[in-house]
């Protein structure tokens, strides 16, 4: 992790009761790791609203016997190769599948590629989720 570095802040006791509600909420061991979420989480939408580095996965449910449903997306998936690092398939039933999309590169071409495909006619759900590439 590096060195660490110690600083004091002031908040309001609102504020910061508040934010201690939060930490025993979500089960942090200290305020230190929470504050390490939040600033980790805010550097990482500057890097996505920045058009930076990401890494993630698409994980989405569909109905395999929508008309040209797979072969679409398929297309698309061969269309953004380049930020697609693994897919894995899975027959959820005899109609539903799921697919896990593992992705890192440019932030807007992964978010290209999410709403490429969750507008598909036959994409049940589709959810994108990302972290910081380094």
């Amino acid at each position: 992790m590096g060195d660490l570095y110690r600083f004091g802040i002031s908040l309001d006791r609102e504020l910061i009761e508040a934010f201690d509600r939060h930490i025993a909420a979500q089960q942090y061991k200290s305020r230190s790791e929470a504050i390490r979420d939040l600033i980790r989480e805010e550097l990482l939408q500057k890097t996505r609203s920045e058009g930076g580095t990401v890494a993630g996965a698409i994980v989405m449910t569909y109905d395999h016997h929508k008309r040209e449903l797979v072969n679409r997306l398929l297309d698309i998936q061969h269309d953004f190769h380049d930020i697609i690092i693994s897919t894995q398939h899975v027959h959820l039933d005899h109609g539903n599948c799921l697919e896990v999309i593992a992705v890192k590169g440019n932030a807007p071409e992964v978010d290209r590629l999410s709403t490429a495909l969750k507008v598909l006619v036959g994409v049940k759900h589709l959810s994108l989720s990302v972290s910081s590439a380094d």
